[in-house]
């Protein structure tokens, strides 16, 4: 049996305050040249946000975020041949970004931010991310109870992905997400890693989004993970994208495209070995 290699998403933050690389990107040219390198070292799929969803971001108006993101989508899909996503909870913006060329709406709250996001996109044809979430960025921290974390996740985004169906998206547009990082505390996303087989059950393609996220940052230093760099918090995303490759991952969204390229090169050359 061939193994199938994870498509790589890379990341692009149009937002002048992401956790990692807020402000880098903002400007439209700044963001178009950053997705010729991504796509140079590798990257199958360019995901472009205009809101930031880190831990206590506050919210972005629609018009804002469609004046962010809406010209770059549509420069990168004029000048390369890459597939776009679109990172966003509000179903307007989604809606306009796939007129604009994305091919994918990333949407990390699975439909709860705002409920017309399912009517939006049912006859649009694009793929569509569904992500496990509980709350926007300033309370999610405080929506963690779980009776048992990888079972309730799985649960409550079957329950999404019904709803997605019934509103008219097809199954076979859906990726589920887990959203390591939305609504988890430390402990919590250690454990959802660690039992993330347990989402083959939906039978659905799986997107992962570990990149840098603080879990990783504080297993590097419990006392002060945010004084871990980017360099070493990507190291440990490669290692982390290299375990999870012995599932069936149907993608890894990442910033460093380099480095998890790389891995995964390294990842299929054994696999083919063995």
């Amino acid at each position: 049996m061939i193994w199938q290699a994870p498509k790589v998403m890379g990341v692009i933050n149009v937002t002048p305050d992401s956790f990692s690389d807020g402000g880098l990107f903002l400007n439209p040219e700044a963001a178009l040249e950053q997705g010729r390198l991504l796509v140079a070292q590798g990257a199958h799929i360019l995901d472009v946000g205009g809101e930031s969803t880190r831990p206590g971001a506050n919210r972005v108006s629609p018009a804002e975020e469609q004046q962010r993101v809406l010209g770059v989508i549509a420069a990168l899909k004029a000048e390369l041949d890459v597939e776009v996503s679109i990172d966003t909870m509000n179903a307007e913006t989604a809606r306009l970004a796939v007129l604009a060329g994305a091919d994918y709406v990333n949407d990390v709250s699975g439909g709860l931010a705002d409920k017309q996001m399912f009517a939006a996109l049912a006859p649009l044809g694009c793929k569509y991310i569904l992500g496990h979430w509980r709350g926007h960025s300033q309370v999610m921290d405080q929506l963690n109870g779980y009776r048992d974390v990888a079972k309730d996740v799985v649960a409550e985004l079957s329950e999404q992905v019904a709803v997605a169906i019934a509103s008219g998206i097809s199954r076979d547009r859906i990726i589920v997400d887990p959203g390591l990082g939305f609504a988890k505390d430390i402990d919590q996303n250690w454990e959802l890693v660690a039992r993330l087989d347990e989402l083959e059950n939906l039978g659905l393609p799986v997107l992962v989004g570990a990149s840098r996220k603080r879990f990783l940052a504080t297993a590097l230093d419990s006392e002060n993970p945010a004084g871990v760099t980017n360099q070493r918090r990507d190291v440990a995303t490669a290692v982390l994208t290299a375990l999870l490759l012995q599932r069936g991952l149907w993608g890894v969204r990442v910033h460093n495209v380099e480095l998890t390229a790389d891995t995964i090169a390294i990842v299929k050359k054994l696999k083919e070995s063995i």
